[in-house]
């Protein structure tokens, strides 16, 4: 607004100069955001830890029944000292990636043949649902009596509880592709392989990238559960031989490192998608 002389005020002229201010980039508003919300599940995890000191110092709870952090940290940390830690962790991280691997060679290449091949499937969905439905963990005897307390034992326990989770990801993905983009690739003339390596397996990613984290999820879970009955070695072995030592600190240490050790794979399974697939957005599917 101009007065009788012709003179813009002094408000119009800040807002001139507001309006003509490049706005911040999406990039440092994301960065931003990520830092704070890395604050902020810092300061949780901190102030979680501090009450659970003061509640010990403080004699509320039983210190045997729950330790203090810092004599959970004292015996990870002399079990890393003295070589105990890394061995059982290891032998536990080992048998996952064997089992994992088994898994994906043969639950990917048999969705495949269900996608197409939805008769034959048919025919297996009443054996694939009732075994489906059985906890692998009821299975360890069984296991043990066909294969010994030996690791195949445990590769196969890793093997049927991530194979479902893998396979109906897969199965989804590949199910779900969009008929119109079919239908284009066959008035190409492209071949059944190339139809699944152009247009069904980019269509497919997150549905199985989805099941990939749930299945190695799972595995890890499965095979500490499997070294707490049968096994002379692992994380589960060890949190079982510290309980019966009544080694209550040493048990907690184990279940920091099952934890730790899960986050941890995550991130790995998760830059190595990302490696493997750089088309694709994996972080926005994998933590969907």
């Amino acid at each position: 607004m101009q007065d009788g002389e012709g003179r813009v005020s002094e408000g119009e002229r800040g807002a001139g100069v507001e309006a003509r201010r490049p706005a911040a980039p999406a990039g440092s508003r994301n960065a931003v955001r990520g830092r704070a919300s890395l604050f902020a599940q810092a300061a949780t995890i901190l102030g979680l830890l501090a009450l659970w000191q003061a509640a010990s110092s403080a004699l509320w709870v039983n210190a045997y029944l729950l330790p203090s952090p810092l004599r959970v940290a004292a015996a990870l940390l002399d079990a890393g000292e003295r070589g105990v830690l890394g061995r059982h962790v290891a032998a536990s991280l080992l048998r996952v990636v064997e089992g994992f691997g088994i898994t994906v060679v043969l639950a990917l290449p048999l969705a495949v043949l269900a996608s197409f091949a939805p008769r034959l499937t048919s025919a297996f969905n009443p054996l694939l649902n009732f075994l489906r439905n059985i906890p692998p963990l009821a299975l360890i005897p069984v296991l043990i009596l066909w294969l010994g307390i030996g690791e195949g034992s445990k590769l196969a326990l890793i093997v049927l509880t991530s194979f479902f989770p893998v396979f109906m990801g897969a199965v989804t993905g590949l199910g779900n592709v969009d008929p119109r983009l079919l239908e284009m690739g066959r008035s190409l003339g492209f071949s059944r392989l190339r139809i699944l390596q152009r247009i069904m397996l980019p269509e497919s990613v997150p549905s199985l990238l989805n099941g990939l984290r749930l299945g190695l999820g799972f595995s890890w879970r499965s095979i500490i559960g499997a070294e707490m009955i049968a096994a002379s070695s692992g994380l589960g072995y060890w949190i079982l031989d510290a309980e019966e030592m009544a080694r209550i600190d040493v048990v907690f240490a184990g279940i920091f490192a099952i934890g730790i050790l899960g986050i941890l794979l995550d991130r790995a399974a998760y830059r190595a998608a990302a490696r493997l697939l750089p088309w694709a957005d994996v972080r926005a599917q994998w933590y969907a």
